[in-house]
């Protein structure tokens, strides 16, 4: 077939950069595909003009600069957005008989990379003109939009091999998913779960969601351990109320909250959000998540996660306790409630015990000691839920078959992570670490995005000659043995 191609082009080509006509003559070069290796014969041209070489028909046949087919650069960008490192994606791509480097590998993720983050802000200016259409006809019954952050290593550019102005920044992660499950009469959960019953399992939630951003941490244990929950014969039967998920997209990149937001907004319109019945959007309290809500979401019913006011409850009961079994008692009561809706309650008590203790010193809290003084604990919680009150009527959200927890992202963040995070890596700031985002998020999405772009995705019709071009990598620092 390739050498019927090559009949068909004529003797004169067009150049693809300055269109002036260039003579062509027959080639063969060596063209990797997955399980052989390919003689292809093809006619090529040099252009004068642009001192480059190029095939009228790798275009046509989706062939980049590379020598590998299109089904091989999409096993290998594939392979480097699903393993942890570019080292293990180039072992797992030589285990086929693809004979590859790293480097290469590397370079192909972040050109793909570029591709999928030019692909992403065309679609953002789509749809703030209004252009943007959705890729699918089926307006989903139930949607949610969830947004979270986390933290990866970076560097500077241009500022040759090592590790120069490391810096920690926050890559934001939406995810967006379609859910299934019926709406209630009455609540049908007014009693806390188990597990925000247990205090082991409560104790190492709140241990798991220190560092988070506006996040109080708990006070040491002390004193009497908590009280063990005693042990039932049969676990208590509860009917499932909680929606189900369907189909999950993601979103990831670094960009601030007012470039996110529009990524976010493109998704959604793609995928009929907007004209969804029940529509929710869950985060946590940080104010651009809000803010990405009120300025493209704002049809969307806000709610806050649960789990974050359940930290804060926890750390507040600790704090004003002068034990652990009164200070777990304590939080009981006040968990029950916030999941109840009753938040008006655990303000009006906090007021109180801020009004006992004081208020907390002035300026930040530097040191862990003066973070658990127990009126900045109480303050930070007075200023959570009173921020937040308006966004918790979980009985409501229950009964509308909505979720109450950010657990979808949470879990998302972790499966970005667990690719772009690493005491060894430190992205190039901000190209390196964009274009992996854009991949990682590809895989991670249930919609054979990925495979749809490749399909999509045409080839370049130069050669590449010369020189190996800079690479943008996250190679870890090497230090002397």
């Amino acid at each position: 077939m390739l050498q019927q191609q090559a009949q068909k082009v004529p003797e004169e080509s067009p150049c693809p950069g300055c269109d002036q006509r260039c003579p062509t003559r027959p080639h063969t070069w060596a063209l990797a595909a997955q399980g052989a290796t390919v003689q292809q014969a093809e006619r090529i041209a040099h252009c004068p003009a642009c001192r480059r070489d190029f095939s009228p028909l790798r275009a046509v046949l989706g062939l980049g600069e590379h020598a590998f087919s299109s089904s091989v650069v999409k096993f290998v960008v594939t392979a480097a957005a699903r393993f942890s490192s570019f080292r293990d994606a180039a072992d797992a791509v030589r285990m086929t008989g693809i004979s590859i480097s790293e480097n290469h590998v590397r370079r192909l993720a972040h050109e793909v990379g570029r591709e999928l983050i030019a692909a992403r802000d065309r679609k953002v200016v789509e749809h703030r003109r209004r252009q943007l259409e959705p890729r699918t006809e089926v307006v989903p019954e139930v949607v949610v939009v969830e947004v979270d952050g986390g933290r990866i290593r970076t560097r500077a550019a241009g500022a040759g091999p090592g590790v120069h102005e490391a810096q920690n920044k926050e890559d934001k992660v939406a995810c967006l998913a379609t859910l299934s499950g019926p709406t209630f009469a009455t609540d049908p959960c007014p009693e806390p779960p188990d597990g925000f019953q247990c205090p082991r399992r409560v104790r190492r939630l709140v241990q798991q969601m220190k560092g988070l951003a506006g996040e109080a941490t708990a006070p040491e244990t002390r004193g009497e351990p908590a009280p063990p929950v005693p042990p039932s014969d049969e676990p208590r039967a509860r009917p499932r109320w909680s929606p189900e998920r369907l189909v999950r997209t993601c979103a990831a990149s670094l960009e601030t909250s007012a470039s996110f937001g529009p990524m976010m907004a493109a998704e959604a319109q793609e995928r009929h959000f907007y004209t969804a019945p029940r529509r929710a959007f869950v985060a946590d309290g940080s104010a651009y998540n809000w803010s990405i809500h009120q300025g493209y979401f704002n049809t969307f019913g806000p709610i806050v996660d649960f789990l974050h006011a359940v930290c804060y409850v926890f750390s507040s009961a600790a704090a004003v306790t002068p034990d652990e079994a009164s200070g777990w008692s304590q939080y009981v009561a006040w968990m029950r409630a916030c999941g109840q809706g009753r938040v008006g309650d655990v303000l009006a008590a906090l007021d109180q015990w801020q009004a006992r203790l004081g208020e907390p010193p002035p300026g930040d809290a530097p040191t862990a000691e003066e973070r658990r003084d127990p009126r900045r604990v109480v303050a930070q919680a007075r200023t959570y839920l009173g921020n937040n009150r308006d966004r918790m009527a979980y009985p409501r959200y229950r009964r509308e078959g909505l979720p109450t927890t950010s657990s979808l992202v949470e879990s998302l963040v972790g499966e970005v992570n667990a690719r772009v995070k690493s005491k060894q890596k430190h992205w190039i700031r901000s190209a390196g670490a964009e274009s992996i985002l854009q991949l990682r998020a590809a895989v991670l999405s249930q919609d054979d995005r990925l495979p749809r772009f490749f399909a999509q995705r045409p080839g370049c019709p130069f050669r590449k000659r010369g020189s190996l071009i800079r690479v943008l990598d996250d190679s870890p620092v090497q230090t002397a043995a």
